[in-house]
């Protein structure tokens, strides 16, 4: 599976820059690549983030989680999510999951991963708990 280039500039300006609050990507099964699907704007919010993800297909996403910590100290965390929904084609759960790690290498800098088949599973208060 390849990763095209543009999966791993924006999410270099993601890491560097905070150009974006969260990127869906998407494998396009036909050329074999993952590709960018969405570039959430910074000032969108998590819950437009988990709107942004289909209800019957997958996707792998990364989201720049703010928050603040039980010292009161602002802090930042790159989340991985695996976004492998139950209704979704078996085929593509296969692809998803067989190429998941080779892309993750890609993206340097990830701090928590998550796997969610269903959006109780990546609730912001999940989020949260992982992040602390």
């Amino acid at each position: 599976m390849a990763v095209s280039d543009e999966c791993k500039l924006k999410f270099l300006e993601l890491k560097a820059k905070r150009n974006f609050r969260f990127i869906v990507f998407k494998i396009d099964e036909r050329i074999q690549q993952v590709m960018v699907e969405k570039l959430g704007q910074p000032d969108e919010s998590y819950d437009d983030f988990t709107a942004s993800l289909p209800a019957d297909e997958c996707r792998y996403a990364v989201f720049d989680f703010d928050f603040v910590t039980d010292e009161n100290c602002q802090k930042s965390k790159i989340f991985f999510i695996a976004w492998s929904p139950d209704g979704a084609r078996v085929r593509s759960k296969m692809l998803y999951a067989s190429s998941k790690d080779r892309f993750k290498r890609e993206l340097d800098g990830i701090q928590v991963e998550l796997q969610a088949t269903d959006p109780s599973e990546m609730s912001i208060d999940i989020v949260k708990g992982r992040a602390l």
